[in-house]
């Protein structure tokens, strides 16, 4: 079910998801400062275009609380809004209410990156 999940949420919606984790790292990494915080999004943009399967777990110190405090500001609220936005629209339907979860679980991502593991 993984795979066969994977595959379509990638053409149902994971595609505009993983485009715009790439596109806010592209932009933190193009400041010197901003690279550790491009790579994250990398890492979630991976997550993004293929969640099924995939576990988020949180954990974290002070740094990751002030980390994810600016992230919040500069990228985090848009992102956030995009997947809940994205996941209501998908829980419309019994079908898509999956896809819609997995949504609203990189939505809680989209707020606190930082401190955050992927298995």
């Amino acid at each position: 079910m993984g795979c066969l999940g994977n595959i379509l949420w990638f053409i149902f919606g994971g595609c505009i998801s993983g485009l715009s984790w790439l596109l806010a790292g592209c932009l933190w990494c193009v400041t010197i400062v901003g690279i550790p915080v491009g790579i994250q999004c990398f890492k979630i943009a991976g997550l993004s275009f293929f969640p099924f399967g995939k576990e988020v777990v949180y954990g974290g110190g002070a740094g990751s609380l002030i980390l994810n405090m600016i992230w919040i500001l500069a990228s985090g609220l848009i992102l956030a809004l995009e997947s809940v936005i994205l996941g209501c629209l998908l829980c419309v339907t019994v079908v898509g209410i999956p896809f819609g979860l997995q949504h609203f679980k990189l939505a809680k991502l989209a707020l606190m990156p930082f401190g955050a593991m992927i298995r």
